[in-house]
């Protein structure tokens, strides 16, 4: 009896004490979740988007994190599929009791999860969703990268500097690209520039090879792209066909690899696309060079536009995670301080009014035979 008393004792004051090695393992750990498009059709925004998160979060912990709490990262594949990503976003609160949540790609997954009981309950703010149309969400969200009204300003200012007042649209219909669509038409009347005529993607190939021979007949100076990565390649490997030297534009959320590879290299010749990001394989600055160098020692994978971005993000919540305040708060503090922020020679000027952190717009060439000139 005596023995089975110091069995059980014993074996009571080992559970307890792993217990608390637990609890003090999750106090020194600070959990970040996100559900993102991985194998989806936005899976290839989404690998590049993670592999630069991952990237600088693991620079931090090698470090020895953030004020000695390693960060533990956590990401579930929601494979562009709204449902699925409320769910995962739920486990994430629940299960894995995500102290930090970042976005996902596009309008639809976002809204599911703000939607979601579990992360109204949360409290928490979703940080650096990637999202391409034109929608307007409260301070619950909040943004890393400029909006897409932003994206398309730039657009027509550097085309309009080149004096170029004739513009075709290529619109892949359905309802995501509706608004951006009317805010593109609603622009050119602003600036009294004419529609030469439009595409509508996604329709059967018949219609599309005649409205993409009527439009290259009506000689635009540009044409813009309201479309996914698929939808985009589909548009140009067409147009192409009709008009090899007419300027065609799009967004930074197009995925370039993807698109080379729907439309072919050489419709790459003579499209432009707006990034929200400085050159990833430039050196001019300090976090242009950490990210190539970090790059190169955590993934030994390729550079782009996304893998910098997703770099920069997780910058930026390391910096709101050292106010030392609770994970909304941190967040929201940091977009509301009125100083500018320097993330290594990129700064962001944070709106509170917006809810975005960065106002960075430039513009990307192809060049002939292939690469990108910024």
């Amino acid at each position: 009896m005596f023995s089975l008393v110091r069995l059980w004792t014993f074996c009571f004051a080992l559970l307890c004490s792993l217990f608390a090695l637990n609890v003090q393992a999750q106090g020194n750990t600070i959990v970040v979740g996100q559900a993102i498009d991985l194998s989806g059709p936005n899976g290839s925004i989404g690998r590049d988007y993670v592999a630069g998160i991952t990237t600088y979060f693991d620079s931090i912990n090698v470090n020895g994190g953030v004020g000695g709490k390693r960060i533990k990262y956590l990401v579930r594949d929601d494979q562009g599929n709204p449902a699925q990503s409320a769910l995962a976003i739920s486990d994430l609160l629940e299960k894995d009791k995500a102290d930090y949540l970042l976005g996902g790609i596009g309008s639809a997954v976002t809204d599911a999860v703000l939607g979601s009981a579990k992360f109204a309950q949360s409290g928490l703010t979703l940080f650096a969703p990637l999202i391409a149309s034109v929608k307007t969400y409260n301070s619950r969200v909040l943004f890393w990268r400029p909006s897409p009204e932003q994206e398309m300003q730039y657009i027509f200012s550097y085309f309009d500097k080149l004096g170029i007042k004739s513009v075709g649209i290529a619109y892949q219909e359905n309802a995501l690209n509706q608004d951006m669509y009317q805010y593109v038409v609603a622009e050119l009347r602003k600036r009294n520039m004419l529609m030469n005529g439009l595409v509508r993607i996604g329709t059967s190939a018949t219609d599309m090879e005649r409205e993409s021979a009527i439009l290259a007949k009506s000689n635009p100076g540009i044409v813009i792209a309201i479309a996914d990565t698929l939808g985009t390649g589909i548009f140009l490997k067409e147009f192409r066909k009709q008009a090899p030297r007419t300027f065609v534009a799009g967004m930074s959320l197009i995925n370039l690899e993807t698109l080379a590879e729907v439309a072919g290299p050489k419709a790459l010749e003579w499209t432009v696309f707006s990034q929200v990001v400085p050159n990833p394989l430039s050196k001019k600055s300090l976090v242009q060079i950490d990210h190539s160098n970090m790059m190169k020692k955590f993934r030994d994978e390729d550079l782009s536009a996304l893998t910098f971005e997703g770099f920069m993000v997780a910058k930026t919540l390391v910096k709101a995670i050292q106010t030392g305040k609770p994970g909304r708060d941190a967040l929201q503090a940091l977009a509301a301080q009125k100083s500018v922020i320097d993330l290594g020679g990129v700064t962001l000027a944070p709106s509170d009014t917006t809810h975005r952190m960065s106002n960075y717009v430039d513009m990307a060439l192809f060049r002939k035979g292939g690469g990108l000139l910024f």
